[in-house]
């Protein structure tokens, strides 16, 4: 198990390979789809000290509202990362984020990406929303709430020993194809069986 926090060298992602498990601390910083579009769309300058060499989560979380102001998760798993394909690689390159987190995986325009820029794809547990929510300490600031909406607004948190895999490393490894190739290889032997 290793232990990383944000913001993260290119150095420490490169050391990192598939199947790798991390505790990750430091801020992150939560977008979907709409957050991703308006990313690549507008390029808005002050996402880009937020995301330098930080963590995006694909995540739409439950929040709560206290009486006293500040927000706490209620749930904070991920959300599905394919649906981030059309932008991911973009968001990589302009803003230098080191690390994507969601489930699933995603394809190779984001696979290339991770490896130009120095990145990786770490996956979280779906399902595990409450639990995930109890790893999330603080919630440091939320942007564009009222415009995007709870689930889709850029949530900035705090994470103490997040537990991720790394699944798509820097090097071009991805587990989600690796799964996928030989899944196809035992089908096509049972079917040449029959």
């Amino acid at each position: 198990m290793k232990r990383i926090t944000t913001p993260i060298s290119e150095d420490v992602i490169r050391g990192l390979k598939v199947g790798d498990e991390i505790l990750l601390n430091g801020r992150v910083v939560l977008s979907r789809d709409i957050g991703h579009k308006f990313m690549v769309e507008k390029k808005p300058d002050w996402l880009k000290p937020l995301l330098h060499e930080a963590v995006i989560y694909h995540c739409g979380p439950v929040v709560a509202h206290h009486e006293d102001g500040h927000w706490s998760f209620v749930s904070a798993g991920p959300t599905t990362s394919i649906r981030e394909e059309p932008y991911q690689a973009d968001v990589l390159e302009t803003y230098t984020v080191r690390g994507v987190i969601g489930k699933g995986g995603m394809g190779r325009k984001t696979s290339e990406a991770l490896g130009k820029v120095g990145a990786c794809y770490l996956h979280a547990t779906g399902g595990a929303g409450a639990l995930l929510a109890e790893r999330v300490k603080r919630v440091v600031d939320v942007k564009m709430l009222e415009e995007f909406g709870s689930p889709e607004a850029f949530w900035v948190i705090e994470v103490e020993d997040f537990p991720l895999v790394v699944t798509m490393d820097s090097h071009g490894g991805s587990l989600h194809e690796d799964v996928a190739k030989a899944s196809l290889d035992r089908a096509n032997e049972l079917m040449a069986a029959k």
